[in-house]
């Protein structure tokens, strides 16, 4: 998979990816920081990245209008960086090598202490 980490998220995510064998690159390092959500998503769609984001509301919505896209993952709730990799890294695990996400979402969450994720097609959901 090809990663665009969100300028909300942690540089260190990058590597996360890298180290196993994603290509992976953030929002800063391409010069995009500071855009606009609307403005980042013809390059995220045109590059075929899947966006790595803790922004859930505003890239939902984004995502809902794209007939096709490389996937969307929301990692919750807004933790300092070592948890964020912790987080990347469960996902990860979860998803395996060669598994793809297109058009779909994935939430990775803590609720009540647990780790959760959610998996679901981005078409049916606007909220």
């Amino acid at each position: 998979m090809n990663f665009l980490i969100d300028e909300c998220l942690h540089t260190s995510l990058v590597e996360v990816a890298r180290s196993v064998g994603h290509q992976a690159d953030h929002v800063v390092w391409l010069g995009l920081g500071g855009q606009a959500d609307w403005d980042l998503m013809p390059r995220i769609i045109s590059d075929e990245f899947t966006f790595v984001t803790n922004n859930a509301r505003d890239f939902r919505k984004l995502y809902a209008r794209e007939p096709i896209h490389a996937g969307l993952i929301i990692l919750l709730p807004q933790v300092v960086p070592k948890q964020q990799r912790e987080l990347f890294q469960l996902l990860l695990a979860e998803l395996g090598p060669d598994n793809q996400i297109m058009n779909e979402a994935i939430e990775i969450n803590i609720v009540d202490g647990e780790t959760r994720m959610v998996r679901y097609d981005l078409s049916k959901r606007l909220d």
